[in-house]
Parts: C-alpha cells; structure tokens; sequence
C-alpha cells in the first residue's frame, strides 16, 4: 500500500476550513483528479475520478469525523482502494494547518508508474495549494455539517 501525506496552512479560522471539507460536492472545485461527489447520506459517498484520461467510481464511508478536528474514510466499493484521514490543526485564530493521508492500492502499469514518479505526491500537494486559494476567498464558502460520526 503507498501512503503519501501532505500538509499546507491556510489563512482561515479551523472552523472555515474543516466545515469547507464536510462539503464534499464541492470537491472538484480543487481536487484536480474529482470529476464529482454525490453525497448519500451523513456517512456515504460516490465518487467518479478521471486519473492519467481513465475514469473511475467507488463508493467511501465517512469512519471517522469530529467538527474541526478530522475526517476519516475508507473506499467501499468500486474501482479504488483506499482510505484518508484529513486533520485541522488551529495554528492562531486566523490561521489553520491541513494535513492529509491518503493510503492506496496502486493498481495498473500508470498508477504504478505514477507511484514510482512520485506523481501521486505532487498531485496532493497541488489539490492542496487549490484548497487554499479555494477557501481563502470567501465568496466559495459553501456551507457546513457539524455532525459527529465515530464508526
């Protein structure tokens, strides 16, 4: 399994950027690799990527999620295997730390080779940097759930 883990400090309060996480359909708005996110339920979501020009979906449940703290998840079914955890971190009162973890099953020559390339790494760091510019300007705020799940 390849893990690979990143982190980036944006410039809003934990709670601006962990409730801007919870609202997962507006990932592909900086995940560059999200094609979209239909979210089920509180703990359920399908996913459809577009990785190297191949599409691919699976399903995620949320295992894990505590406001302005983490969200966990793990690939239920589908064409992927993996499983994340994302974790806030108050550095002031205006400014907070972004960690992810993303731990996969590269599957396939190309995934393999982007593993090898570290093609998997930049990527992350790259949605990262998006989630940034993202969320640091107020206007694509998009709303919150506070909900606490513990699976």
């Amino acid at each position: 399994m390849t893990q690979v883990i990143e982190t980036i400090d944006v410039d809003v309060p934990v709670a601006i950027a962990y409730n801007q996480w919870t609202q997962f359909e507006s990932f592909p708005h900086f995940l560059d690799f999200v094609e979209s996110v239909h979210q089920i339920d509180d703990t359920h979501t399908h996913w459809r990527v577009n990785i190297a020009g191949v599409e691919r979906e699976f399903d995620a449940e949320i295992t894990e999620q505590h406001p302005d703290e983490r969200v966990a998840w793990n690939s239920t079914g589908g064409d992927e295997d993996h499983a994340g955890v994302v974790t806030f971190h108050k550095l002031s009162d205006s400014t907070t730390r972004v960690t992810v973890q993303l731990d996969w099953n590269a599957t396939g020559l190309i995934e393999k080779a982007g593993v090898v390339l570290g093609v998997d790494d930049r990527a992350i760091k790259r949605d990262l940097q998006n989630f940034k510019t993202f969320i640091e300007l107020p206007a694509n705020r998009s709303g919150a759930w506070r909900g606490d799940i513990a699976l």
